[in-house]
């Protein structure tokens, strides 16, 4: 039996679709609340953010083709003040902040399965964006073994999962190339990558900046022909893709979790959000303008994390 806090089952606001299709679709319904099940805690959400695969749920993407049977809520991380405990959960108490993965955590309050505490210096938005892209970026380079003195292209290294690899790799004594749009150069040098312009070339363009041959790449955005990826190391499982999902057709590596612990990549990042070694740029919205959030999403071109405010 879960440890039940203060707040009674109730109802509660969640975003959740009826359809597939564009942010046109979101509503905020009525729902029962949910609770922790045995390893799980509940939250009281304080923020949770739009990740490009909510979208893709959104869409229908993930469906296989199959029409939306039923409401389904959104979300897949966030932050907020722990207010039930699943049996065999220890470390953490009623009334404590966290943040972590979940599910459906688009709502007044979610599940998570893994987690970490919040530090008090971290802002509700900055933590309620961490929790997929810092276990992401983590897994990736933990997949690459990247370390001191390694070399490492992040491909994409501009979106959320790229820029937060970036500073990772850098807090761990990496030499870190990010490959981004022109116009994404000075924000790739703030946070500590050399910028390199993406597309057709790129392989040259490495090149000529004296970085012919490197230890690892880290392909977030699945854009770059795996090609063009794999003759940039020794060893074609020395890229890592969680996008391209082919990728393993040339001897890359493609991860969708499940490889790494994840509560300890979200403890590891809350010391870096926390020493400002690792920062994550928000835009918040309340719930009731998450069709603005989702269209910022869908659009490909955000910098940093969309985050809700329930």
């Amino acid at each position: 039996m879960a440890l039940r806090g203060a707040n009674r089952e109730d109802d509660m606001r969640a975003l959740r679709i009826h359809a597939y299709g564009g942010p046109e679709q979101l509503r905020i319904d009525d729902v029962p609340e949910p609770h922790a099940g045995p390893g799980e805690i509940r939250i009281k959400v304080g923020a949770a953010s739009i990740n490009p695969f909510d979208g893709k749920v959104l869409r229908g993407l993930t469906s296989g083709g199959r029409p939306l049977a039923q409401p389904i809520g959104l979300g897949l991380d966030g932050a907020g003040v722990v207010d039930e405990i699943g049996d065999g959960v220890t470390g953490v108490a009623i009334g404590d902040d966290v943040f972590g993965l979940g599910r459906q955590t688009q709502a007044e309050h979610a599940v998570l399965t893994s987690w970490a505490p919040k530090p008090a210096s971290l802002d509700w938005g900055v933590a309620g964006a961490a929790g997929t892209v810092v276990e992401t970026a983590t897994r990736g380079l933990e997949l690459l073994g990247v370390g001191p003195g390694s070399t490492v292209l992040i491909d994409g290294a501009s979106g959320g999962v790229g820029a937060v690899a970036v500073q990772i790799a850098k807090a761990r004594g990496a030499t870190v190339l990010g490959s981004a749009s022109e116009r994404n150069a000075d924000y790739l040098r703030e946070i500590g990558a050399i910028p390199i312009t993406y597309g057709d070339g790129l392989a040259a363009r490495l090149a000529d900046a004296g970085y012919s041959r490197l230890d690892a790449v880290f392909d977030v955005a699945g854009k770059t022909p795996i090609a063009d990826l794999t003759g940039l190391v020794s060893d074609p499982a020395q890229v890592v893709s969680i996008a391209n999902f082919s990728a393993g057709d040339a001897g890359a590596r493609v991860t969708g979790g499940g490889e790494i612990d994840k509560a300890a990549a979200l403890a590891e990042s809350a010391r870096l959000l926390a020493e400002s070694r690792v920062v994550i740029k928000v835009q918040t919205f309340p719930l009731e303008r998450a069709a603005e959030g989702y269209a910022a999403v869908l659009s490909g071109h955000t910098r940093g994390k969309i985050v809700l405010l329930p």
